[in-house]
């Protein structure tokens, strides 16, 4: 049960953060409450990059295992691949096997394949990543196995929570427009590291008639003034159907390039998602809800941090 407890101490010290700088997932968790209704999440987004970097502690890989070897040491298991060859990017998706037990949602990890950028956009982002403090799985294990008490699962989730942000230093302005050029999604992580990119407000969980699904969710947000995507992707038939507001835009840290001082310059963060999930056929007669992810609905979601 203690890894139960750290789970949901550090979803909710993780929503915590990220609803404090995404406005539009406060006023969607605002307007169903108000409605009567309940807020459930169906997945927590997280980025990263594929590289291997070599430290004096051994070699480190910095795309999805250096975040999937801590949720698989909370119980989450591998549920899904996708590839995406277009943006160079390639993902997983984790379910905990007491998902439904103790309504916990689950994760879809991606990496950008920096190998297949060019040598020079890819030699950036190494010598900008190559210095971070990253974190020390093992002394994280050593914790896990022995912690029994309240206070001890909250500090382990505390700790957590360090994982989950940029363990570099602010990245050069000039690397960060050179990546940005090539991949959107590359700038952001050298400006965002493993921050949460989204969560997503599960409508089959909302229960209240005045939202009954993703479209009138959709209605009702921007209603309230939130800019929204221009449309829902997917249909019944697939199985699930996603939109989302637009990525908020934020005051990031950057290197100048002409004096190495630290200065601040806009750029996006993250987006609140909604999805509606649906029955598929499954076989003769046989339906069930579907639970995985569609990787053209996918692939257009991650232009939404694309910086105008």
């Amino acid at each position: 049960m203690n890894k139960i407890q750290i789970i949901r101490q550090l979803w909710e010290h993780l929503w915590q953060d990220y609803s404090k700088r995404v406005e539009y997932a406060r006023i969607y968790q605002q307007m169903i409450e108000e409605a009567g209704g309940i807020i459930a999440n169906d997945h927590i987004a997280f980025r990263s990059l594929r590289l291997t970097i070599d430290r004096p502690e051994g070699e480190i890989n910095l795309g999805i295992p250096y975040v999937a070897n801590v949720i698989k040491a909370l119980g989450y298991e591998l549920a899904g691949e996708y590839t995406f060859p277009d943006k160079y990017l390639y993902a997983h998706h984790y379910r905990h096997p007491e998902q439904d037990r103790f309504d916990l949602p689950k994760l879809f990890i991606s990496e950008l394949i920096v190998d297949a950028l060019p040598t020079a956009i890819a030699q950036q982002i190494e010598q900008t990543v190559i210095s971070g403090n990253f974190c020390n799985l093992s002394a994280f294990l050593q914790q896990l196995e022995t912690a029994s008490t309240t206070s001890e699962t909250e500090n382990i989730a505390t700790q957590l929570q360090e994982v989950f942000t940029r363990p570099w230093q602010p990245p050069k302005l000039s690397v960060v427009e050179s990546v940005n050029s090539v991949s959107q999604y590359g700038a952001w992580v050298l400006l965002h590291g493993y921050a949460v990119n989204h969560f997503t407000g599960y409508v089959n969980r909302q229960h209240t008639s005045l939202y009954p699904d993703i479209k009138t969710t959709a209605r009702g947000l921007a209603t309230q003034g939130i800019p929204m995507k221009d449309k829902i992707e997917g249909s019944v038939a697939t199985g699930l159907r996603q939109t989302a507001t637009q990525a908020v835009t934020e005051m990031v840290t950057i290197e100048d390039d002409n004096n190495g001082e630290l200065r601040q310059i806009p750029w996006t963060y993250a987006y609140y998602e909604i999805a509606q999930r649906n029955a598929i056929a499954i076989g003769d007669n046989q339906t069930q809800l579907f639970e995985g992810f569609l990787t053209s609905q996918a692939q257009n979601l991650f232009e939404m941090t694309r910086k105008s």
